[in-house]
């Protein structure tokens, strides 16, 4: 499996995913009749990211690890948004910038060395960052979103978490 097949199609399964999960989670609110808003600033724990920032890191890490590899200028975000409606529309934007993407923009970057800005003078081969860095932080936020949403009485299971699968 490529670099480019290892990442930029799941970030977009995954980001889709969560996209879905936002919107079950306003059918949710609208259901039980409160705000969905509300679910923005929902967390697992006080001294944990709420939900908003979780979508946030999960976007950042998708964008960001395309980005790294490939050399390409990643979207900037404010980190602003308030409401369900604005963590979608963020979503959406990262899934159309990873729409940029080719397999050939990542031709040769399992051993490029990549530059960590949060670890100054540190670099990481494209494999490792990917494996040891963009992976775990993914899936962490995206899983810690799934489970805010769960905790708060979203109707989600396992079958909405993997979404589809590449069947034969």
């Amino acid at each position: 499996m490529s670099l480019y097949e290892a990442t930029v199609p799941q970030f977009k399964k995954m980001l889709s995913n969560l996209d879905r999960w936002l919107q079950a989670a306003v059918a949710h609110a609208e259901t039980k009749k409160f705000d969905p808003n509300t679910l923005v600033v929902a967390r697992l724990a006080p001294d944990q990211y709420p939900l908003a920032r979780q979508v946030q890191a999960a976007c950042d890490q998708a964008k960001f690890g395309a980005a790294r590899l490939s050399g390409k200028e990643p979207p900037k975000h404010a980190d602003t948004e308030q409401t369900i409606d604005e963590l979608r529309a963020r979503i959406r934007v990262v899934i159309e910038y990873l729409d940029t993407f080719t397999p050939a923009d990542f031709t040769g970057k399992d051993e490029a060395l990549i530059a960590l800005p949060f670890l100054e003078g540190k670099r990481i081969t494209g494999s490792n960052y990917i494996t040891e860095m963009t992976y775990p932080n993914f899936y962490f936020h995206v899983t810690t979103a799934y489970a805010i949403l769960r905790h708060n009485g979203v109707n989600l299971g396992k079958r909405d978490f993997l979404g589809s699968m590449t069947l034969v």
